[in-house]
This record gives C-alpha cells, structure tokens and sequence, in this order.
C-alpha cells in the first residue's frame, strides 16, 4: 500500500542535497529573504567530507576566498573547524599561492550543521527527493520518498555523487552513497523524464587507518604554518584563529613493492577489468592509475593525514584505489611506517549519474526547464570547493530568479569561479572537473589574496555581505591605496645605516636618494626586511602590507595583464541574441553550427571558447553580427 501524498507547505526555494554545494546554496537562498527549504538523506551527512578532511589546496584556497568574499559560509566554517593551517607554494609567485587547511571532519559537520539549523528562513529536512515536479516546463515543487510534497518556485540540484551511487570494491560492487549512506535510485529516472541528460561518472578515496598502527618515525613529520592565514577576511586579526594549536600531518612514500603488488593484481582491479563504466578524474588518478600511467616513477608521495582531533582514523592522500581489501592490505603495508597497517574503512571507486553542464547556462539554470538550477558534482566537477563555489551562484540565481533580477555571471577576469563555470558549461568536461591555477589565463590578478578587492564590491551588491563589513572592507581598501602612495613618494637618502643594511641583505648600496617602492622592487628585497630603513611606516595588518608588496613588486606584469583583460572584455561586450539561427549563417563549419546552436551563447567571448568552434568561425561570426547589427 502506498502513502498518502500530503504537503509539507510552500517554499520560495528547495535545495536537494546538503553537501557543500546544498549547504552554500541553501544559505544563500535564505540570507537573500526567501523562504528556503534543504533535503537531505541523512542529517548526519550534512557537509560530509567523504574523502579528503580538508579545505583549499591549490587553486582550491582561492575558491574559498571568494566563496567568502561574496558572503558564502565555506571559509568560516573552514576557520572555525580546522587543526593544521598551510600556505601552498610560497616558494612560488604570489598567483599560484594557496591555502589549504586540514579540517576536523566530524566539528565542519556539526558547525555547518548549526549553521544551517540557526538560519532564518531556512527548513533543513531528512528526506530522499524522488521526483522533480514540472508543468509547462517551470518547476512546481519536488516530492520525497514517502509521498510528501512541497511545491517551490525554484529548485538546485545539489546531488554530489548519491544519483544513483554505486560503491565498488574489487569485484564487490553494491548500490550506496558515500559511506555506505543510502544513494539517490529514484530521482535520476525524475530527471530523465523531464528532459534532462545524464552521464556516468566515477571518483574514488583511500582507506583510513587507525594511527594506533602506524609507525611514524619512518615518516616525515609535516607542521602546520607559524603564522596561520585565515580563510575568512572577516577573521584577519582574530587572535583565537591566528593562536590555535595545529596537528601534524605526515609525509612517507610508495616502492617498487608497492608497485609491484598492484601490477601483479591488476587483473582484480574494476577499472582495469571494465567492471567500472563511470570516467574518473585525471588529475586526481587511483594509485593503481598512476602505477600504470607512470611506470618510469619509483615512488609516489603519500600524506598520512588525521580526520579529527578525537578520533584514530588516519587518511593516506595519494592511495585512492578500488583494488579489492585483500590486496589493499597487502599493498599498504609495504608503504614505510604502514607495514602493521589496520584498515577502519578500506578505499573504494564510486560511480554515479550527473549532467551534462553544456546544458546549463551561465546562470546554472537547465536550459528549457525554467528554475531548475543545478551546482556541485552532479555537474561533472569534483571537490568540495568547486561545488561549494557553485552552490553559492546557483543558490545567489536561484533567489534573483524569483525576483525577476538579472542573473549573477561572473566572467573569466573576476574569478575562479567565472572560469570554473565558464569551462563547465561553455566547454563541457568528460572527466571529474578539477580547478587548476593553469586552468585561468588571468591568474596574476585573480590571487587568494585580493579576492575581497574583486568581489566583496558584488557580494555587497547582492545583499549578502553586511553594512559593517563592508564598511571594514572599504577602510582596507583606502588603507592599501595609502600605503602603495605613501612607499611609493617616500625618498630614501644614502646613508652609512642604510647602505649597510642593504649590503647585509645581499642588495646593491645607494648612491643617490631612491624611491622605497624602487628598492621594494629588488627581487632581494620584500617589505618586511625593509623596515630597517622605513622608520615611519604605519602599524597595518599583514594582509595589507602584502597588497601594497604585490602591486609595487609586480606592477609592470599587472599592467600587462590589465591589458590583455581589456581585450578579453571586448570580445565580452560582443552580445549575440539567444534566437540566432546559426544554420543560416553562411561560412560556419558544420559542427560550429551545431555547438553554437545546441549552446546559444551570449557573446562572441563565450563563443570562442566553445570546443570545435575555430577562429575562423569567430570571423565569420563577426563579420555576420556586423552585417545585421
């Protein structure tokens, strides 16, 4: 006998799915007043982290930051939760900087949990969503499980990998979400009968093992920072943050025993065996994968990381497999400091259903299917901090939909997330999505450390960054402008003291009197040795001094930049209407035709970038737009 179908009431908005992606989209649906209602199969769940235990990584930590700067909650609960704090890449220039935090998985459920359960205008619900409600091609509401309904006005996707998930492990291979939570059966079959087109996909995790048996005087202790760099800019000075003890992580190595073990077993593995259908990420391989792939290397690095500060279990970063447990074990234990290794949970594949993101518009709404957006994995990407950056614009979207506002677009010089949404959905992916710093042409100017300057401006705009923040963020701003003046009209005389110092610090002696942004420019020089001879500078905080130091230090490269960003928007600023019939546009190549009709992109900028659409079509299309301008 089936349940009686009943209401749970109306909503403005219904986010299913409380990954990160759910979690970012539900609360920003909520802040920006509409009455926001979250689904999730298991409470318990709430902002998991399935795999790695941490936050940021490179080109990951500037997501974060901008998460944060336009008023998402990622970067707080990251500050909140974590237990060691690194820089990435400092030896590296300041583009490439990152941060990355190993976070207390357990403490970034319960706080985001919170969060969310204290959030005004916000229902959060244990439920399986099983059927998307559609009339006339608008969303209506959405229907669980057990028969309730609940009818909204604009609904997000956030499903990470539970459509349809199935865990495999050698040749086991059983229907689950991650961590043996239920998966999403039913929903997959609702959206294929709305129209929407799904692919298989496949990501994977390591084991975890109890540190009660691992040695770790065979591995290399890894500390946290001394001076720890908060994700938030709303935590710069926060003395509890910057003062907080950290954990160590380790670092140890595979072997030609490793090695040798997966070769030997690699008959028994599903990817090899085609028991997996689902593609997998490239830039994140098992370490079956990588054996295979580089079998000129000797060893792999392997990072021995905690979960949380009250628990055992240990994550081994670099070993994510699906071999079965028997040779799991076999192989972990020839790993030096894991030769009496205990597995907690072994390591696992997972495959899943998600979209195809060409589908989508900028927006992160369906094409065809008006207020249904989606974000996170189930648009082919993966990692907790591209679905979180997704989930904060379709959940921005999502609200500004109802209001009949203009959709939040950012292109491809304000952000990481511009450039991750643009490749998503202008050039598609047919592997789990990973952002990369190699992936921005514009990467000077889109730093982890600037991200406030570029878009606290729009989360302001947007109504989710505070008066008084944004009033803190002003007084930053000036401060920078004043400091860059100040190094900038500051003559520094020659002197016996100076030149000294100078000469001390490796860096050619003065003559004449000198500019200090001219000395800041010495590749020898920063501005923190500096103060030996700036006897007048003013008490700032860091992350101001560094933005002084990078626009002074590699002004000519920023000039530069700012320049090929200008022609970049001219391209931008090239609208082209959606009702364009490219069929009819003479000198098009059959299949720039067919992308360019199937995609319908909003400027000749997007259109560049459409896989299979050369420059010689961007001519053509010029030429065409002038014609009927």
């Amino acid at each position: 006998m089936e349940n009686k179908e009943y209401s749970l009431g109306n909503y403005d908005v219904v986010v299913i799915g409380a990954g990160h992606a759910g979690c970012e989209a539900a609360l920003a649906s909520a802040r920006l007043g509409k009455k926001t209602a979250a689904f999730v199969i298991n409470l318990d769940t709430l902002a998991n982290m399935p795999c790695n235990p941490s936050i940021g990584g490179t080109s990951k930590g500037h997501l974060v930051r901008e998460i944060d700067a336009l008023g998402g909650q990622m970067g707080k609960n990251a500050d909140k939760t974590f237990i060691q704090s690194k820089m990435l890449n400092l030896s590296k220039g300041p583009a490439v900087h990152s941060l990355r935090v190993q976070s207390d998985r357990r403490m970034y459920h319960i706080e985001m949990k919170e969060t969310m359960e204290n959030e005004p205008n916000l229902d959060v619900y244990q439920a399986e969503i099983v059927e998307i409600l559609v009339q006339d091609n608008k969303v209506i509401g959405v229907k669980t499980k057990i028969g309730a309904k609940v009818y909204c006005k604009a609904i997000v996707v956030a499903t990470g990998t539970y459509l349809k998930g199935k865990i495999i492990i050698g040749d086991i291979s059983y229907e689950s979400g991650p961590d043996g939570v239920f998966p999403a059966n039913d929903l997959s079959q609702s959206l294929l009968n709305i129209g929407v087109e799904l692919r298989r996909f496949k990501t994977g995790t390591p084991a975890r093992i109890n540190v009660n048996n691992i040695d770790l005087s065979k591995t290399e202790e890894q500390k946290g920072d001394e001076k720890i760099v908060p994700f938030s800019f709303e935590n710069e000075g926060n003395e509890e943050i910057l003062n907080k003890k950290q954990v160590s992580c380790y670092l140890t190595y595979t072997n030609k025993k490793t090695h040798k073990v997966i070769m030997d077993n690699l008959h028994r593995s599903p990817i090899y065996s085609g028991q997996i259908h689902g593609i997998g990420p490239r830039y994140c391989p098992s370490i079956e994968d990588k054996v295979v792939r580089f079998k000129d290397k000797e060893r792999h690095q392997l990072f021995i990381e905690p979960l949380g500060e009250k628990t055992n279990e240990m994550y081994i970063q670099g070993m994510s497999s699906s071999l079965p447990e028997d040779v799991q074990i076999e192989m972990y234990r020839t790993v030096p400091g894991l030769e009496n290794a205990k597995m907690m949970r072994p390591a696992y594949a997972i495959e899943y259903d998600c979209i195809d993101s060409t589908n989508l518009a900028l927006s992160l709404e369906y094409k065809g299917i008006e207020g249904l957006f989606f974000a996170g994995q189930v648009n082919g990407s993966s990692g907790y901090e591209e679905a979180a950056a997704q989930g904060l614009i379709a959940g921005i979207n999502a609200s500004r939909k109802i209001d009949d506002l203009e959709p939040i677009v950012l292109d491809r010089s304000q952000a990481y997330i511009g450039v991750l949404i643009d490749d998503l959905v202008t050039k598609g992916t047919n592997e789990p999505y990973r952002m990369m710093t190699s992936r921005s042409e514009y990467r000077l100017m889109l730093r982890q450390d600037n991200a406030d300057l570029r878009l606290t401006e729009i989360g302001h705009e947007i109504g989710l960054i505070s008066h008084e923040r944004y009033n803190r963020f002003l007084d930053k701003k000036a401060q920078i402008i004043s400091e860059i003046e100040r190094l900038k009209t500051t003559n520094i005389k020659p002197s016996d003291e100076v030149n000294r110092v100078l000469t001390n610090l490796n860096s050619s002696p003065i003559s004449s009197g000198v500019k200090l942004s001219d000395l800041l420019k010495r590749s020898e020089l920063n501005y923190e040795i500096l103060k030996e001879i700036d006897k007048k500078r003013p008490d700032l905080l860091d992350s101001v001094k560094e933005e002084a130091e990078i626009e002074i230090k590699y002004e000519g490269y920023i000039k530069l930049q700012l320049e090929q960003i200008e022609e970049f928007k001219k391209l931008e600023s090239k609208k082209i209407k959606e009702d364009i019939d490219y069929e009819q546009i003479k000198g098009l190549s059959l299949e720039a035709r067919q992308k360019l009709n199937k995609q319908k992109p909003l400027s000749v900028g997007q259109a560049s970038r459409i896989s299979g659409v050369s420059p010689a079509d961007i001519s053509v299309l010029l030429i065409y737009l002038n014609q009927n301008r």
